[in-house]
C-alpha cells in the first residue's frame, strides 16, 4: 500500500475511502511539482491511519482487561 501512496498517491486515498481528499490529492498530482506533496502527504495519511487503528488496539484491549 506505501508503493501505491508513492505512486499513485490519489489512488491511495481512493482506496481508503476518502474521496475528498483523492480529489485534492489528484488536483495537487497533475503538476510536476505537487506530485511530491501529494506523495509524501498520501505516505504520512497512510501512516497515521495505522496508527489509530493500532491505538484503538490497544484501549479496546486495555478496556477488555478489566
Amino acid at each position: 500500500m506505501i508503493l501505491i501512496a508513492i505512486l499513485l498517491p490519489a489512488l491511495s486515498f481512493l482506496l481508503r475511502g476518502k474521496i475528498l481528499h483523492a480529489i485534492v490529492c489528484f488536483v495537487l498530482q497533475i503538476t510536476i511539482i505537487g506530485w511530491l506533496p501529494a506523495a509524501l502527504w498520501a505516505v504520512f495519511s497512510l501512516h497515521n491511519a495505522r496508527e489509530e487503528r493500532r491505538t484503538a488496539r490497544i484501549v479496546r484491549a486495555m478496556r477488555n482487561s478489566r
